[in-house]
């Protein structure tokens, strides 16, 4: 087992998720670069400065910009809309680790007659007509569709049955249009040798320590405790997962003074893990990170590490929010500052800072405050904004 101390963890973990120094990712191949070592990036619909795949990517890859993601999503197609963790974004050379997630639904679906009717009549729509959003396909059907599909949209049953195409492999998410989703055949888009590929797992469970696994390398570092960042999984088969992986050499134990749990990284991170045993200073720099960042998945683990504890207060009632609607973290070197609540007005092409609040413990200094400025500017440049207003005296400086 190795023994670090918290400083080393802390390097670590931003150095794996190009956070500390000089930018190692840099544009379309950066992108490429960081999903390829993530697993996935997750995905969720609402922008209110940016949705969290690209504010995730923005705050890693030096020249991003949101432009960048769609295109290699929906026009170099090296890049997949894909459930992983949760709603995702995944490499497309990973399509083949998945096949066990489609299986399922199909053989659910399969045992529905009225389900496998109304999925050909989707299909034949789409080889005729091509790309289709839920609204250009009309289908209707007294079968009670919710009770028995994996993936579905409400009462929309054209949207339902769709989602379950997407779910099974037949369709791909062909581009989205805000939070609208247009979907068109997988043969289509993927190569022929990545859709026959046979299932590199050859059971379940080699299949869930493939995701442990997976997770890990997202993270960075992770406890063998129930987790946000882990598939759900009973505490005797998580503990077999951790076990099993360490004695194949696919993970590494790390002990950090001043946690009890011992902690696990991937085993092809030592280099990483190495070189923040070497205790270099790095080149101070400020980034806003994302609320569902893969950095962040476990926030008990940053708790643990970083001593910032964090909650994404978006469906938190109003009046129970300590901080407000949608905030994110600031780091700053190798330790997180505060939090930030940027609104962006799309008509205005302005963005807005609502309030700052930093950590009880940091007096901001002429340093800090003209890093968090300099990242501000660059992410109102990300948002194809202005900055209206900057950093006011009048807001909550803690």
């Amino acid at each position: 087992m190795i023994t670090i101390t918290n400083r080393e963890a802390r390097q670590f973990m931003l150095l794996k998720h190009g956070l500390l120094g000089d930018y190692k990712l840099i544009g379309k191949q950066g992108v490429l670069n960081y999903v390829r070592q993530t697993g996935c990036i997750q995905y969720d619909p609402i922008d209110i400065c940016g949705r969290n795949a690209e504010l995730t990517l923005q705050s890693r890859v030096k020249g991003f910009t949101k432009e960048t993601l769609y295109k290699l999503l929906y026009e170099d197609r090296l890049l997949l809309d894909y459930p992983d963790k949760n709603t995702a974004i995944i490499h497309r050379d990973d399509w083949i680790y998945f096949s066990r997630s489609r299986d399922w639904p199909r053989r659910r679906a399969a045992e529905h007659p009225e389900m496998q009717e109304l999925m050909e009549q989707a299909l034949a729509i789409i080889r005729e007509k091509g790309v289709v959003s839920p609204d250009d396909i009309k289908l209707e059907s007294d079968f009670k569709w919710r009770a028995y599909v994996v993936w579905s949209s409400g009462k929309n049953l054209s949207a339902s049955v769709l989602e379950q195409l997407y779910g099974i492999g037949e369709l791909v998410i062909h581009h989205k249009d805000g939070a609208r989703k247009y979907y068109d055949l997988t043969e289509r888009y993927i190569p022929s040798e990545i859709l026959s590929a046979p299932d590199p797992h050859h059971d379940d469970f080699e299949h869930l320590k493939w995701r442990v696994a997976r997770y890990i390398g997202a993270v960075g570092m992770l406890w063998c405790r129930p987790s946000d960042a882990l598939p759900r999984m009973t505490a005797e088969t998580r503990s077999k997962v951790f076990a099993l992986l360490l004695d194949e050499g696919r993970i590494c134990d790390v002990k950090i003074e001043g946690i009890k749990d011992t902690l696990y990284f991937r085993a092809e991170d030592m280099p990483i893990m190495e070189q923040a045993q070497e205790n270099h200073d790095f080149p101070l720099r400020c980034e806003f990170i994302a609320p569902l960042d893969p950095f962040m998945w476990d926030r008990k683990v940053i708790k643990a590490i970083f001593g910032f504890e964090y909650t994404w207060e978006i469906y938190t009632p109003v009046v129970k929010r300590k901080y407000g609607h949608y905030v994110l973290p600031i780091l700053f070197g190798e330790r997180f500052v505060g939090r930030i609540e940027p609104i962006v007005d799309k008509k205005a092409r302005t963005l807005t800072v609502k309030n700052i609040w930093y950590e009880d413990d940091v007096k901001p200094t002429k340093a800090t405050t003209k890093a968090v400025e300099k990242c501000l500017a660059r992410f109102s440049r990300f948002n194809g904004c202005v900055l209206d207003g900057g950093l006011p005296n009048e807001l909550d400086l803690g």
